[in-house]
C-alpha cells in the first residue's frame, strides 16, 4: 500500500510541476490542525514529509497560526510547541491577528503565486483550497500523509490555458519578468500617471485671412445700353479726328 501511495503522490507533484511551475524546496504551509494529529498519530512532520513528497521541503507557518493556538490553551500545547519550529512566514495580519484559516487562505490569494502546499485538517481552510486552482492539499488519514488529487478547480484551469483560453501563471510571470528586463511595464506606468502636454503651435495663416462677403446675385447686363454707349463713343472720336464733317452753308449775298 506504501509503494502504491507513493505513485499517486508522485503522479499528483508531477501534474503541479508541469501545470503550475511548482519547484522544489516545496513549501509547505501548516497550521495547529495537521500538527495536532500528526502529535496524535505520532507522525514525525519534518522525517516524514520529505520522503513522501520525495523531495526537499521548507516547512512553514504564520504568526495568525501560532496566536491561535497560544489563546485555545493547555490542550493544545504540544502541537504549538512542534509549529513553533518551522518558519514563520510574514502575513498581512501582524498587529491585528485573525484566526489561522482566514490568515491561510489570505497567503494563498487567487492564484498561490508563491506556490504553496497546504497542510491542514480544517474543513473550512479544505473548502477554501478547492477554489483556487494550483494549490496541492495534504492532510493525515488512518496515521499517513497524503496528498490529495488535483481539485475540480485546478483541472478546469489547466483544460481553458491547453486551449488557449487562459494564460498559465507561469507565462503570466515570465511575462512579467521580460516586460521589467525591458523596462515596458516602467514606460506604461509613466504613461498612466503623466498628462501629455499639447505642443504650441503656429496658427494657420489660412485662419487669418478675413472672411469675404457674400453678395446677392448680380443682375444680368443690359446689351442694349452697352451697344448705345459703344455707338456714342465711336461718334465723338470721327469728330475729333476731323472724319465725315458737315459741309458749309453757302449763303447769297
Amino acid at each position: 500500500m506504501g509503494l502504491k501511495r507513493q505513485k499517486i503522490a508522485k503522479k499528483t507533484i508531477s501534474f503541479y510541476k508541469y501545470n503550475f511551475s511548482f519547484r522544489q524546496p516545496f513549501q509547505i504551509l501548516i497550521d495547529g490542525t495537521f500538527c495536532q494529529m500528526a502529535l496524535k498519530n505520532k507522525i514525525q512532520i519534518k522525517e516524514q514529509m520529505p520522503k513522501y513528497l520525495m523531495g526537499e521541503v521548507q516547512l512553514c507557518t504564520t504568526n495568525c497560526a501560532l496566536k491561535e493556538l497560544e489563546t485555545l490553551g493547555k490542550e493544545l500545547y504540544g502541537a504549538r510547541i512542534i509549529l513553533q519550529k518551522f518558519q514563520s512566514r510574514r502575513c498581512a495580519h501582524l498587529k491585528d491577528p485573525v484566526p489561522a484559516s482566514e490568515c491561510l487562505l489570505s497567503m494563498l490569494g487567487e492564484t498561490n503565486p508563491h506556490n504553496y502546499f497546504v497542510a491542514t485538517q480544517d474543513h473550512t481552510v479544505t473548502a477554501g483550497v478547492k477554489k483556487i486552482p494550483g494549490v496541492p492539499l495534504l492532510y493525515i488519514i488512518l496515521n499517513t500523509i497524503v496528498l490529495d488529487k488535483p481539485c475540480q478547480t485546478s483541472l478546469d484551469h489547466v483544460k481553458a490555458v491547453s486551449l488557449g483560453e487562459m494564460v498559465s501563471v507561469a507565462q503570466q510571470q515570465s511575462i512579467r519578468s521580460l516586460k521589467e528586463d525591458k523596462g515596458i511595464a516602467q514606460k506604461d506606468g509613466e504613461r498612466r500617471g503623466k498628462k501629455r502636454k499639447r505642443k504650441q503651435s503656429n496658427p494657420n495663416p489660412l485662419s487669418c485671412l478675413k472672411k469675404k462677403k457674400k453678395g446677392g446675385p448680380t443682375p444680368p447686363k443690359n446689351t442694349e445700353q452697352g451697344e448705345k454707349k459703344k455707338r456714342v463713343k465711336n461718334k465723338k472720336q470721327k469728330t475729333e479726328g476731323g472724319d465725315n464733317l458737315p459741309a458749309p452753308v453757302v449763303t447769297n449775298a
